[in-house]
């Protein structure tokens, strides 16, 4: 429950400290695009060399990564004017990819065996994608299907209670439940966080992007904190199956 918290705090950060940054940084989108993809490696860096699970290293890389996910969906809409359904399909298809090339590599997607570098490295690589396949399906449905973000967030919402329900009550696989829900994390955090921080004109709280990422920070904050000093959230992997041949 920590993890899918934290998870959606951080999509919310995403989209809101997304939009913060290209308001009020100067380089315009593609500039803040850069600034944060330099970030993003340096703290990626630092949680490869980890020899464990670090909660604050890993959130910090979850955090920009949905900064980054959401500057490159938004890269491809506003500067280059692909439409969002095509962005949409691009993203699905590469996330497919990813998981196909991890899957023929690894044999297992789970998260509790990403225990080598090839295997955080895929695992990285299908979380970014993630993202922006979350924020473009999300800018889909929430503007230009014009549904509005509360709207969309209660549907986002319903679709992972769904998910929830195939598993725990029809069998469906815990790892593609995971993702499943992971993916649809990415549009309800967006919905959230669009929801809280645009103005009433545009269906919004009109909290603005500054009040709505200090606040969501600061959770994320005392939640790290809280489990870097409880460990509430680490638990023992589970043994992998033998593969056979």
């Amino acid at each position: 429950m920590y993890f899918w918290v934290i998870k959606v705090l951080c999509t919310t950060v995403g989209e809101t400290a997304a939009d913060l940054l290209n308001e009020k940084l100067g380089p315009g989108l593609t500039g803040v695009s850069l600034l944060m993809s330099v970030l993003l490696i340096a703290v990626l860096v630092a949680q490869f060399r980890t020899k464990a699970y670090r909660p604050g290293v890993y959130w910090l890389a979850v955090a920009l990564i949905s900064v980054v996910g959401t500057l490159i969906s938004d890269n491809l809409t506003d500067n280059l004017g692909v439409p969002l359904e095509t962005s949409t399909i691009a993203f699905a298809i590469a996330l497919a990819v990813v998981f196909v090339a991890w899957y023929r590599s690894e044999r297992t997607l789970s998260i509790h065996h990403v225990d080598t570098v090839r295997r955080e490295s895929f695992y990285w690589l299908a979380v970014l994608f993630t993202f922006a396949l979350g924020t473009a399906a999300g800018d889909l449905v929430a503007e230009q299907m014009d549904l509005g973000y509360w709207i969309s967030a209660g549907l986002f919402a319903l679709a992972i209670a769904a998910v929830a329900v195939a598993h725990f009550t029809l069998g469906l696989d815990a790892v593609w439940s995971f993702w499943i829900a992971y993916i649809l994390t990415r549009p309800l955090g967006a919905s959230i966080g669009d929801y809280l921080s645009q103005p009433t004109a545009d269906g919004g709280l009109g909290l603005g992007t500054v009040i709505t990422s200090v606040l969501f920070l600061a959770v994320i904050l005392g939640l790290v904190v809280f489990l870097t000093v409880t460990r509430r959230d680490v638990s023992e992997p589970e043994p992998l199956a033998p593969q056979a041949g």
